[in-house]
């Protein structure tokens, strides 16, 4: 049934935030237990949100970047592996535009807004267990295993990746239930729990030749190089989202605390260490807002710019994406850990999960080493030499 909201009424701001209340009310529990969070990710399916990616001429919202980070950050304020698997499944839409071509991606494209289908992920370009052997002109094996793959248990469609015998990268697009594929539901880490980020299994697995993405491919020019970029800025939300959800807590705590029994005063509130910690708080949040608000708008440029992209130009959105990827890592770090300082003792319970935050940033900000993202703005600084574009610069 096609539920495509209409684009007179359709507000995805104001949907992210009453899915945002709902997943609220859940968010602790599913934490702690893990898992596929199927009714959430039905919930987001029935919202239309799913689209916004998506060009208006396949049915889709056609949304800027802006409206779609921002429905992700929306998402991690209370929920972060929500947020994860559903920023990436608007990264796997942009990834088959930059790497295919409408003729090639139209019907997936019709399908997923007609449907509401989730895409899920086994891409990682590290894992080189997959491999891919051609069987004829037109058809491709898959077969080994994928770690990592985020949001791949209940999705309809997958974007998945095998290195062929001459260690060429190949990437496809399958419905998820092809015959082969299988997950091992193995992912038991300390944080983003719910984001089945764990093993998928190709036990020869068909891939025909038009459902590889080969036109342009995989990082082949500039415009296609935007892809890592995007899953970089995804992350800067990601992590500026949960840091935001736990200053809300952390300052809805305090208003009926009282203040510490050898203070000046007698409300949380009024005490000037606590004032202090919440005005370091803002202050560090307000750089990221910032941060990630400039490094949307070049991004949206570039998307807008097309195959007339420079390579030049691509960098300079690096190194404003990298910019706030350091900026958001480190506030979400200091946040998350030090909510703790003006709550107190009882914020530590288990009943209240509030180390969900942290663990949940510590996780997801080691998905690539942000040292490289320092030496990345620093040599740009130090020599004018960007980024070479790579699967996570």
């Amino acid at each position: 049934m096609n539920t495509t909201p209409n684009p007179l009424n359709f507000d995805p701001q104001q949907i992210a935030r009453q899915l945002a209340a709902q997943f609220a009310q859940t968010a602790a529990e599913r934490d702690k237990r893990g898992g596929n969070p199927k009714t959430e990710r039905d919930l987001i399916r029935a919202s239309g949100l799913l689209s916004l990616s998506i060009p208006r001429q396949y049915g889709g919202q056609a949304a800027d970047w802006s409206t779609i980070f921002s429905t992700i950050r929306i998402f991690a304020q209370v929920d972060s592996s929500l947020a994860h698997v559903y920023g990436f499944h608007h990264l796997l839409i942009a990834t088959v535009q930059l790497f295919a071509q409408p003729e090639q991606y139209a019907p997936w494209f019709e399908q997923t807004a007609r449907e509401n289908l989730f895409w899920g992920n086994a891409l990682n370009p590290l894992d080189r267990r997959t491999t891919a052997e051609q069987i004829s002109a037109q058809e491709y094996i898959f077969h080994g295993e994928k770690s990592f793959c985020s949001g791949s248990i209940d999705s309809d469609m997958l974007l998945c990746s095998a290195y062929d015998a001459e260690g060429k990268l190949l990437i496809g697009v399958i419905p998820t239930a092809r015959e082969g594929v299988c997950f091992l539901g193995d992912w038991n880490n300390m944080g983003q729990r719910q984001t089945d980020s764990g093993t998928s299994q190709f036990q020869q697995v068909r891939i025909q030749q038009d459902e590889l993405l080969l036109n342009p491919g995989p990082l082949s020019t500039p415009y296609s190089s935007l892809r890592p970029l995007i899953a970089q800025l995804i992350f800067v939300h990601l992590f500026l989202g949960v840091a935001e959800g736990a200053f809300e807590v952390a300052k809805q705590a305090v208003q009926t605390q009282k203040a510490w029994s050898t203070s000046l005063v007698e409300q949380a509130v009024q005490d000037p260490f606590t004032q202090k910690h919440f005005a370091e708080f803002y202050v560090q949040l307000e750089a990221v807002r910032l941060l990630a608000q400039q490094a949307v708008a070049v991004l949206q440029q570039a998307w807008q710019q097309g195959e007339t992209l420079t390579a030049e130009q691509r960098g300079l959105v690096s190194i404003a994406i990298a910019t706030a990827k350091i900026a958001a890592t480190n506030t979400s770090l200091y946040v998350t850990q030090n909510i703790f300082q003006v709550m107190g003792a009882r914020a530590t319970t288990a009943q209240l999960n509030l180390d969900r935050f942290w663990r949940n940033v510590r996780t997801q900000t080691l998905h690539d080493p942000i040292d490289y993202k320092y030496q990345e703005v620093g040599e740009w600084v130090l020599t004018g030499q960007v980024p070479k574009p790579s699967f996570y610069a």
